[in-house]
C-alpha cells in the first residue's frame, strides 16, 4: 500500500484530533488501519443487570428511565438517575461530571448501555458507561475496538476513522504471494485490516493479527536476509596453533564448542567480513571459543582485538589469555585507560608496528592513538553493554575486520535470529563434560541457621562461597543486608574462616589482588555485591548465598549462580527471600529453583516481564513493530524467519511473478529496520 491521505480526511478529525493522534503513530488513513486496538468490548450477546458479578461486571441492554435524583460528591452536584432493564432490575446511574444527561435521559424514556455494574448495598451501580438511543449505535450484536486515547480523543472518534479510512483504503491490496496464504493460513489483507478493527468474532479478530504480525516479522526477516551477501562456504581447516591448544587442554571441547569455532573459521576464510553473534550460556565456554579462533587469525598474519566492559573483566580475560597463549608464541598485551606513560608508549608502538598478536582491553581499544598494523579480528564480550559508536570506533581500527559479538544472555533461537536478523548467529547450549547442576533452593528467615550450617560444611571440605547482597552500606532502609554490615556479621559466624569484602568503590587493582587470593585459596569466601556477576571463574566455589533475591531480575539470578558449579564438585545456590513476596517475585524464584537451563529461563523470563532487557535495550529502540509480540509470538518469528529463508534460497532477486509483490514491498518495509543500540 502506498496511499498516503491523511488522517484529517476522515469525519471528525480537525486539528486538535490530528495532533492528538499524530502522538499516537497516526498521520495518514494507513496509519489509523494499522494502529492495532489494545483489546475489544464483545458485545454480541445483551448482558442484563442481574448477570453482572465480580468476575464479570459488564452489562449491555436495554434500559428505561424510572427518575432522577442528586447528590453532594468531590466532582460538585452529581446526577442520579434510576432505571430498569427489560427483567425488572434495577440500576443507579451515577453520572460524574455528566450532569448535562438530566436533559436526554428524561423519565420513560428507553436507552441501550454498556459498561460495567456493581452490586453497592445490595443496589446495582454504574458509573463508566456509554449510552446511546439505538441497539445500533450502542454497538450491541457486535464486537468494538477498543484504541489507545490520549488528548481530546475518544473511542467514538477513533472507531468513526478507522470505519472510514478502511472504506476509503478498500480493497486493500495484498502484501504476500497467494501461495503463501494458503499455506501459512492467512487471511487476504482487505480482510485481515477489516477483521482487526471490526471482528465478527474473537477468534476473527486473532486471526487478523496473526496474519500482519506474520507478515511484518517476514518482510522485515526478508529485508535483512537479501542485504547479507552470498558466499560460499568452504570447509576451513584448524591451524597447527589451533591443534595444539586443544591438545594441551584437560579436557575436550563440547560438540557446541567445536560447531562454532568452526562455524567462526569457516567465515573468517571466506572473502566476506564476519559478523557472528556467539551466545551461551553462563560457563559454557565461549571464551575458549574466542582464544581458539583468535589463534587461526593470528595464523593468518593478523592482530586480534578483544573489548571487555569492565576493567576487572579485561584484567581477567588477559590472565587466561596469558596463561593459555603465551606458551603457544602469541604475544598478549592488556590496555585500560588506567595504563599510561611509558607502558603505553611501548604498547601503542608494538600495536602499530605488528609485534603484538592480541590485545585485550576495555574501551580504551578505540582510543585515538590506538592503531594497528594489520587488525583482522575483533571479539566483543557482553556485547550488549557497548553502543553502536563505540563497537564501529573499534571496527574502524581495522579494514573489514571480522568481528565477534558475544553474550552470555541466553535468548531463545527465534528471538535471538530476529532480534540479531543481520547477524549469524552460533548457540552453545551444552556444557562442558562432568559439570553438576547447582542445586538451587529458596530460604525464608526460617531456615537461616540451616543454610548457614549447609555453608559451614562447605568449609570443612575446603571448598569456597559468595555471599552476594544487594547493596554496599545501610542506606536508610533497615530491612535490607548490606555487605558492610554483614561482613562483619559472617566474620563472627565464621571466626577461623579467612574471607573479604568486594564492591565497585574498591580500587581495580584492589579487586584483582582479592580474586587472585580467592583463586589461589587463600580466601575461602567473598562477601560481594553484584560485582561478581560476570566473569568470575572460581572451580573450588561450590556455595552461593544470595540475599533479598526478590529484588534481582531472572538474567541477575542466572549469572550471580553461575559464578558457582564450575568444576566437578556439587554445588548448591541459596535464594533467600524476605516477606511480601509480589506474585512476580514468587515466579521468578520458582523458576530458579526448577531449572538451571539459561535458555529455559530466558523463556520464563520472556513470559513474566516481556523482552524487555534481553539485550539490555527495550524492544522500541531496536524494532517498530506494530502487531507481533516477541513475547508471545515466537511460533510466528519462526515461521516468519523459515519463509523468509526460503524464498532467498530459491528467488533472491525476487525475479519470479509470484515474487513480484515481495519487491514493491521491500521499499516501503526499510522503515521496520532501526540502527540498534544492541
Amino acid at each position: 500500500m502506498t496511499d498516503r491521505r491523511r488522517i484529517t480526511e476522515a469525519p471528525g478529525i480537525g486539528k486538535k484530533a490530528s495532533d492528538d493522534l499524530s502522538s499516537l503513530g497516526v498521520t495518514t488513513l494507513r496509519d489509523m488501519i494499522s494502529l492495532r486496538p489494545r483489546a475489544y468490548d464483545d458485545r454480541r450477546e445483551e448482558r442484563r443487570i442481574r448477570e453482572a458479578s465480580i468476575d464479570d461486571p459488564s452489562i449491555s441492554c436495554r434500559i428505561t428511565v424510572l427518575s432522577h435524583a442528586e447528590f453532594s460528591s468531590k466532582a460538585g452536584r452529581t446526577l442520579k438517575v434510576l432505571a430498569m432493564d427489560d427483567d425488572g432490575t434495577r440500576i443507579e446511574i451515577l453520572c460524574f461530571n455528566r450532569y448535562f444527561l438530566k436533559q436526554q435521559l428524561m423519565t420513560g424514556t428507553s436507552w441501550y448501555i454498556y459498561g460495567k455494574a456493581m452490586k453497592n448495598r445490595g443496589v446495582y451501580q454504574i458509573s463508566s458507561f456509554e449510552i446511546k438511543r439505538t441497539r445500533e449505535e450502542a454497538g450491541i450484536g457486535r464486537i468494538l475496538p477498543v484504541y489507545p486515547l490520549t488528548g481530546s480523543l475518544t473511542e467514538k472518534t477513533m472507531r468513526r476513522a478507522a470505519e472510514y479510512s478502511l472504506l476509503a483504503l478498500s480493497p486493500i491490496p495484498d502484501e504476500l504471494p497467494l501461495s503463501m496464504y494458503e499455506k501459512e493460513g492467512l487471511m487476504h489483507h482487505d480482510e485481515a485490516y477489516k477483521r482487526l478493527h471490526f471482528p465478527l468474532s474473537m477468534e476473527d479478530a486473532r486471526k487478523a493479527l496473526d496474519t500482519l504480525a506474520f507478515t511484518e516479522l517476514f518482510l522485515m526477516e526478508l529485508s535483512v536476509l537479501r542485504e547479507k551477501p552470498n558466499t560460499e562456504r568452504k570447509k576451513s581447516h584448524p591451524t597447527k596453533r589451533e591443534e595444539e591448544l586443544l591438545k594441551k587442554l584437560p579436557f575436550s571441547l563440547t560438540e557446541d564448542q567445536l560447531k562454532a569455532a568452526e562455524e567462526i573459521r569457516e567465515d573468517m576464510d571466506s572473502p566476506i567480513p564476519m559478523n557472528r553473534l556467539l551466545q551461551g550460556d553462563v560457563g559454557s565456554g565461549k571464551t575458549l571459543v574466542a582464544w581458539l579462533t583468535a589463534l587461526h587469525a593470528i595464523d593468518k598474519g593478523k592482530q586480534v582485538a578483544f573489548m571487555a566492559p569492565t576493567e576487572l573483566l579485561a584484567r581477567q580475560h588477559a590472565d587466561g589469555a596469558a596463561e593459555l597463549l603465551m606458551p603457544l608464541g602469541v604475544r598478549v598485551a592488556f590496555i585500560t585507560g588506567s595504563v599510561k606513560g611509558e607502558s603505553r608508549r611501548l604498547l601503542l608502538k608494538s600495536l602499530k608496528e605488528g609485534t603484538t598478536d592480541l590485545v585485550i582491553g576495555t574501551h580504551a581499544l578505540f582510543s585515538e592513538d590506538v592503531s594497528f598494523k594489520n587488525l583482522g579480528y575483533a571479539i566483543i564480550d557482553e556485547q550488549h553493554r557497548f553502543g553502536v559508536q563505540q563497537r564501529e570506533a573499534l571496527m574502524n581500527k581495522g579494514k573489514n575486520a571480522d568481528i565477534l559479538s558475544m553474550t552470555a544472555t541466553p535468548i531463545p533461537r527465534s528471538l535471538a535470529l530476529t532480534l540479531f536478523a543481520d547477524y549469524s548467529v552460533s548457540v552453545l547450549h551444552s556444557m562442558p563434560k562432568g559439570r553438576i547442576p547447582v542445586k538451587t533452593y529458596l530460604v525464608n528467615e526460617t531456615r537461616r541457621d540451616e543454610m548457614y550450617k549447609a555453608v559451614a560444611v562447605e568449609f570443612q571440605r575446603g571448598h569456597q562461597a559468595y555471599f552476594v547482597y544487594p547493596r554496599i552500606d545501610d542506606e536508610g532502609e533497615g530491612d535490607l543486608r548490606d555487605v558492610t554490615t554483614m561482613f562483619d556479621f559472617l566474620k563472627e559466624k565464621y571466626p577461623d574462616v579467612p574471607s573479604a569484602l568486594i564492591h565497585s568503590r574498591l580500587p581495580d587493582d584492589e579487586k584483582m589482588r582479592i580474586l587472585r587470593d580467592f583463586r589461589e585459596k587463600k580466601l575461602q569466601y567473598l562477601v560481594a555485591t553484584s560485582v561478581i556477576e560476570v566473569g568470575i571463574d572460581i572451580p573450588e566455589a561450590t556455595c552461593i548465598i544470595i540475599e533479598h533475591a526478590e529484588r534481582f531480575g531472572l538474567a541477575a539470578l542466572h549469572q550471580l549462580r553461575g559464578r558457582v558449579g564450575r568444576s566437578t564438585l556439587a554445588s548448591y545456590c541459596f535464594l533467600v527471600y524476605g516477606k511480601g513476596l509480589t506474585e512476580e517475585a514468587k515466579s521468578r524464584l520458582t523458576v530458579m529453583r526448577e531449572t538451571n537451563d539459561g535458555f529455559r529461563i530466558a523463556e520464563k523470563d520472556l513470559e513474566i516481564r516481556g523482552p524487555g532487557e534481553m539485550t539490555g535495550e527495550r524492544q522500541s529502540g531496536f524494532l517498530h513493530l506494530r502487531f507481533a509480540s516477541l513475547t508471545s509470538d515466537l511460533d510466528i518469528v519462526e515461521r516468519a524467519r523459515a519463509e523468509a529463508e526460503r524464498i532467498i534460497r530459491e528467488d533472491k532477486g525476487l525475479l519470479k511473478a509470484e515474487n513480484a509483490v515481495l519487491r514493491n514491498q521491500m521499499l516501503e518495509h526499510r522503515s521496520l529496520i532501526q540502527p540498534r543500540q544492541i
